[in-house]
């Protein structure tokens, strides 16, 4: 099969049979939101006495952990096979079975980049009052193997969305409702519909426009339709022909990518002309014999003529200084060293962005 001829569709069946049968190597990015195996016991209502639609579908049911356990295996085993040498997955779980899932990723060989927490804004409470109201569930990010090199992650591009801040790995994003949410008639389309603005960091996050990406257990398309808005080509698989029929609909409603791909990607540092500390005594943003900090101003060092920084008798490089400060491995200076402007500390990163705003203007393409 040409990986080709299925971009941007949805195929119906098993993902495990489905998944063998696909070219190896194909997939740049994985999303699974796998069945969570969520061994309800009972029928579950509110205060009201009004029944809350719970999680009771067939492809959610297994007849014990052994063998969730075992289709476990079976699925991450394919979905490893189709990802490219520098692709990653996202797993997303509850407690049910977010935990078994992981010790079986780490078994297969798969290595753990983050796990992210998804903080649910507006969570369902716990209605009989004898449990935590479960307000969050878990995503793993990970790549193929500890000895793969390269991956995808796209960090200026979330510390642009997070106000420019680095982003960290609790999100908080309301679950998906109202006009988001897929319906049949007057119920859910689908009991775990995940929001677009969750799989919106992911793709962000781990892939570039024009990348396959593939969700092997597709139900109503979120991740389709996502993957539509921001450039990326997408695959699907599911079993459910009501799933199937909701999702094609959905995602043939969203408008396809404008013309300029630039916007749909954050230029990366290695994109960006190359930058040193010497330029910025150059350019006027710092003077020799001028003083960085650290962020808590712990530390302090002397800028010298030739951009070394010195202190406590050492001389290097503002990432050798770094680390000499740190005493650490390993050290950013670009973010760990700060200048001071009206009172405030700020990262020198800061004037590298200033720098490349003033020396390489973007020309106006009007």
């Amino acid at each position: 099969m040409n990986i080709s001829d299925i971009a941007n569709t949805v195929i119906r069946g098993d993902c495990i049979e489905i998944l063998r049968g696909l070219p190896e190597k194909s997939f740049d990015l994985i999303f699974a939101d796998p069945p969570y195996n969520l061994q309800l016991e009972g029928e579950l209502y509110r205060p009201n006495q009004t029944r809350v639609d719970a999680v009771d579908e067939e492809w959610d049911r297994f007849g014990s952990f052994a063998e969730y356990d075992e289709f476990t295996v079976k699925w991450l085993e394919a979905c490893r096979r189709v990802m490219k040498d520098d692709a990653s997955i996202w797993v997303i779980g509850s407690y049910h079975n977010i935990f078994r899932v992981g010790k079986i990723m780490q078994d297969i060989g798969f290595w753990f980049l983050n796990d992210i927490i998804w903080v649910k804004t507006n969570p369902m409470p716990n209605f009989n009052g004898v449990r935590f109201t479960n307000a969050h569930e878990t995503m793993i990010w990970a790549k193929k193997s500890r000895e793969q090199k390269r991956y995808r992650f796209n960090y200026q591009a979330m510390k642009t969305l997070n106000n420019d801040k680095q982003m960290r790995s609790d999100w908080e994003i309301p679950i998906c409702s109202g006009g988001e949410r897929e319906k049949s008639g007057v119920s859910k389309a689908h009991p775990t519909q995940k929001p677009e603005a969750l799989l919106r960091r992911v793709i962000l996050a781990s892939s570039e426009p024009g990348d396959l990406v593939l969700d092997p257990f597709f139900g109503t398309g979120t991740t389709g339709a996502v993957a539509k808005k921001l450039g990326r080509n997408w695959v699907g698989i599911e079993k459910s022909a009501a799933y199937i029929e909701v999702a094609r609909a959905r995602i043939g409603a969203v408008s396809g990518p404008e013309d300029d791909p630039s916007l749909y990607r954050t230029p990366s540092r290695r994109d960006m002309p190359r930058v040193t500390i010497g330029n910025l005594i150059e350019h006027g943003l710092l003077r020799e014999g001028g003083t960085l900090y650290s962020v808590n101003r712990a530390v302090s060092a002397a800028i010298a003529a030739d951009g070394s920084l010195v202190l406590d008798g050492f001389r290097g490089s503002i990432h050798r200084a770094g680390v000499f400060a740190a005493k650490t491995r390993l050290c950013n200076g670009w973010t760990y060293w700060h200048y001071e402007q009206d009172g405030e500390l700020k990262q020198i990163d800061d004037l590298r962005e200033i720098y490349v705003k003033e020396v390489f203007p973007v020309e106006n393409k009007s």
